[in-house]
């Protein structure tokens, strides 16, 4: 079997027509000048049209010997998990905290082209914004267009999101009921006021679900900013949000997950993306399809063998 002849092989083929019409053009109008036979160049002009021409099948990629061949699909599904509620808008990583994972968001979509993400925004409540999927540019519109009035302006409540992840992850188990391949990353400025996140890592862990939190902020702290001014309590006092990584710390390390931060000096993200990488992906789809091996190097051989004669061998073209 080989494939269509095409406009390379076109090429070729009249380049070769053309300078071996005018080769054999000359050594006949010489030899004619001089009463020379020319009949003596007809050797050459077989050895090289077969070399020619066994270069050009070789072009055209002859294959034969089919057979079976497994193709296995492999893969990851990951669930984003992203803290928006309004201490999020703390610009003590500029331009604000939010913005940054914006940024950060593509980079980790980007790495994982060949796996499922889904995105889950939340604050005291959780919604999902984007489900598992291989559609990487989907997921960027809709990360491009995250802010903090998508979701109530209630506070952080890390079970509901955590609950929801799990929910759609144990939706989707693979073939041998695995979900070692199932991935969560949470990013929050790290502060929980929920009383069910104890209980929902416990069951993140007995599933065997990886969870990586990804703290965001310093633990100076900034103020928030708002429509007039800054952000305030009840009792008018400025509210200053600070990154408090000891929760995001637990979470992780109950759940045999890794915790990495952003701040003004530090940017886990690689090490992140490198952490996901180390988990071993599932088997989603296997299938057998016809392979055949391509024999070109024999024809393309056989060209150079008679490339090589011809240089070797000189013919007489004419007599003096």
């Amino acid at each position: 079997m080989i494939r269509n002849f095409g406009w390379i092989e076109a090429i070729l083929l009249g380049l070769f027509l053309i300078a071996y019409g005018i080769y054999l053009w000359r050594i006949i109008r010489i030899s004619r000048a001089l009463h020379s036979p020319a009949y003596t160049i007809i050797f050459k002009l077989v050895l090289r049209s077969v070399a020619v021409g066994l270069i050009i099948v070789s072009i055209l990629g002859p294959s034969y010997g089919d057979s079976k061949k497994e193709i296995k699909s492999v893969g990851k599904d990951i669930m984003l998990c992203v803290d928006l509620s309004k201490s999020m808008d703390a610009f003590d990583i500029q331009p604000t905290r939010l913005e940054k994972i914006k940024f950060e968001l593509k980079k980790i979509v980007a790495a994982f082209n060949s796996d499922r993400l889904g995105l889950v925004i939340f604050s005291s409540e959780a919604f999902m914004q984007c489900p598992l999927t291989y559609d990487q540019n989907a997921l960027n519109l809709f990360i491009e267009t995250m802010n903090t009035n998508l979701v109530p302006a209630s506070g952080t409540d890390f079970g509901p999101p955590l609950k929801m992840a799990l929910s759609k992850m144990k939706d989707d188990k693979s073939a041998d009921g695995s979900q070692k391949s199932k991935v969560i990353v949470l990013i929050s400025d790290g502060e929980d006021f929920g009383e069910e996140t104890n209980d929902i890592a416990r069951q993140v862990e007995d599933d065997g679900i990886r969870l990586f939190t990804l703290g965001v902020g310093t633990e100076q702290g900034s103020q928030i900013a708002a429509s007039r001014g800054f952000k305030t309590d009840q009792k008018g006092n400025v509210v200053v949000s600070k990154l408090n990584p000891a929760s995001l710390k637990t979470l992780a390390s109950k759940t045999d997950g890794q915790y990495f931060e952003i701040n003004n000096t530090r940017n886990d993200v690689n090490r992140l993306i490198n952490a996901i990488n180390k988990i071993e992906g599932q088997m989603r789809d296997s299938r057998m399809v016809d392979v055949s091996a391509n024999r070109y190097f024999y024809f393309l051989l056989g060209a150079l063998l008679l490339l090589v004669v011809d240089v070797l061998i000189s013919v007489r073209t004419i007599r003096i």
